[in-house]
């Protein structure tokens, strides 16, 4: 899905993953539902604060297998390009934290260019075991 590059674009993407996922057997309260959603909240406020380019949207895709839900989001802005963080951010910065978040939640992740146009994509997956 598409969602304007804004907070309210990553706030709505962020309760459509958690909505998709309930509708796919995880429910709201499940650590695969709220484990998911945190990583989808931090990557669609990363696309819109680090990856926006004026007039441009970012886009979503959730998809699942038997045991692995992934979320990726697809930005236009080239030159940003995160980097795996293996150090935390000061305790009195504001921001800095979100891939460090992701990188601890998540079973993979990693950034790979958009295929087709300019821009990025970064993933993650969350392994999941049905009982």
């Amino acid at each position: 899905m598409q969602f304007s590059s804004s907070p309210r674009g990553a706030h709505l993407a962020r309760r459509l993953v958690s909505h998709q996922l309930d509708v796919w057997g995880h429910p709201y309260a499940s650590p695969a539902n709220r484990t998911l959603t945190l990583i989808a909240a931090e990557l669609t406020a990363n696309a819109v604060r680090h990856g926006h380019v004026p007039g441009r949207d970012f886009h979503l895709r959730l998809t699942a297998t038997a045991d692995t839900l992934r979320v990726e989001v697809t930005d236009t802005r080239t030159e940003r390009v995160p980097l795996p963080t293996h150090h935390d951010a000061p305790d009195d910065a504001e921001s800095g934290r979100g891939l460090h978040v992701v990188a601890r939640l998540a079973s993979r992740w990693a950034v790979a260019p958009r295929v087709g146009a300019p821009g990025k994509t970064v993933w993650a997956e969350l392994v999941v075991s049905r009982q």
